[in-house]
């Protein structure tokens, strides 16, 4: 990153500070193709009815027309132009919508287009100077790749130097946590970074959930867990749950309505025994619920 974008940057993450002291959270709101992410900015709305924030909105092109033009053979490249029109177009058509949106609800906001695809390197350079990316559980490149979470998906979890929060479509509101603890080190940072960036939600009622499958409830740090808990919430439970996570976590969730799940990062090789990539890949395949996805930098 050269001298003049860190500076940018910079002066982006601090803007809020600078404005208002009352505005706490820089978001970073992601939005691709046709479709307008409309559960994700639901959520950024629920937030500002309790502060203030300040949100970027990132727009690009699903995919990079250029890079799909034949080079051996020039005439053929009008169809592959014409969807370069379209696909910039869409782009400017979610970028107006989010203005429009963001000024109705009295949101500070900024936007950044891409008229060339995905682009991590940029992605991450924004989630650097972010206190948390909100993307659609459904609508992450959609029109490249339909299987979600899609392998862009996963690129942008794994690369994000913030957390990223994973919103449905469906979203509607927040009424309790989950988290899905495991006694180590990854699910415990997950609560905290959790904690320090939503204590609006110290009043909800929130659940620590272990998930083993044996005939002992003896649940790891419990009377730390219950320690650290007390300070922060004002209504707890601690649930040792004998199943296997993979098989029947999903179901168990479903059932409890606008939950939204702590987890640990996403990585490569996946995090602990609980929260490996197959486990919060099956929340989002399913649309049950927010999936808050920590960042360990």
């Amino acid at each position: 990153m050269n001298r003049i974008n860190k500076i940018q940057f910079l002066q982006e993450y601090f803007y809020a500070d600078r404005l208002n002291r009352k505005i706490m959270k820089k978001i970073l709101f992601i939005s691709d193709g046709n479709q307008f992410p409309e559960g994700a900015f639901k959520f950024i709305e629920s937030l500002q009815a309790t502060e203030r924030v300040i949100v970027k909105g990132m727009f690009f092109t699903e995919v990079d027309a250029q890079l799909m033009i034949p080079v051996s053979y020039i005439p053929v490249a009008g169809p592959y132009v014409l969807m370069e029109e379209e696909e910039g177009l869409a782009v400017n058509k979610n970028s107006d919508r989010f203005a429009e949106r963001c000024k109705s609800l009295g949101i500070r906001h900024k936007e950044e287009k891409s008229f060339a695809g995905w682009d991590k390197d940029l992605f991450v350079k924004e989630s650097r100077f972010a206190d948390m990316v909100v993307i659609s559980d459904q609508f992450f490149c959609l029109g490249v790749m339909e299987r979600q979470p899609n392998l862009y998906m996963e690129e942008a979890l794994r690369a994000s130097e913030c957390p990223v929060l994973v919103i449905p479509e469906a979203f509607s509101s927040v009424e309790r946590i989950v988290v899905a603890y495991d006694g180590k080190k990854e699910s415990a940072f997950a609560l905290k970074q959790f904690s320090n960036l939503f204590p609006e939600y110290d009043e909800l009622p929130i659940e620590f959930v272990y998930i083993k499958d044996e005939e002992t409830d003896e649940i790891p740090d419990m009377d730390l867990l219950k320690e650290y808990t007390n300070a922060h919430y004002d209504a707890s439970n601690i649930t040792k749950l004998h199943f296997h996570p993979g098989k029947s976590f999903n179901a168990w969730l479903k059932n409890k309505k606008n939950t939204l799940l702590i987890s640990g990062s996403f990585s490569r090789s996946g995090t602990s025994m609980l929260l490996r990539r197959s486990f919060v890949e099956k929340i989002i395949k399913n649309n049950t619920g927010p999936v808050f996805i920590a960042h360990n930098s």
